[in-house]
């Protein structure tokens, strides 16, 4: 017998048993923390995101009601000031609809995002995939995705 299967929220996130989400919290190292600050603060705002913990070296984001509620209320996703990781990771953002992708690729290329794919359906993952990709001020390529039709 294999383990329990985890259940699926409405907002496509993977649950625990307990209804809890599987991934608590992420963070990234990034070279000019009040630049990539602004850049995050102007991307995240469309899937919700709002900043929850700001000091010099380090701040988190993370959404407090609604769509993707964020179950730390520290934030779940953090940026702190080092050296970029290398290779970049990708990091996938949960919108509530295509708006919202949408206003999060206009966000970031406004602040100086690199376009790194437009808008659009990717049928090639499954028929409602719509995301949209912009590299961040260090080279991350940041996706926002809705699942929904």
């Amino acid at each position: 017998m294999g383990a329990p299967q985890a259940n699926v929220n409405k907002q496509n996130k993977r649950l625990d048993q307990k209804g809890q989400l599987m991934i608590d919290h992420m963070g990234i190292t990034v070279s000019d923390m009040e630049k990539s600050k602004a850049f995050y603060l102007q991307v995240l705002g469309a899937p919700g995101y709002v900043l929850c913990k700001n000091s010099p070296s380090a701040a988190s984001f993370g959404v407090r009601e609604g769509h993707g509620k964020s179950a730390d209320p520290g934030g779940d996703f953090w940026i702190s000031e080092g050296p970029p990781m290398t290779p970049r990771i990708h990091i996938a953002f949960n919108a509530a609809s295509r708006a919202d992708v949408d206003v999060f690729f206009a966000a970031g290329l406004a602040i100086g995002g690199i376009e790194n794919g437009v808008p659009g359906l990717r049928a090639q993952y499954h028929p409602n995939y719509y995301a949209a990709f912009v590299l961040d001020p260090d080279g991350y390529n940041i996706e926002a995705v809705c699942h929904a039709n």
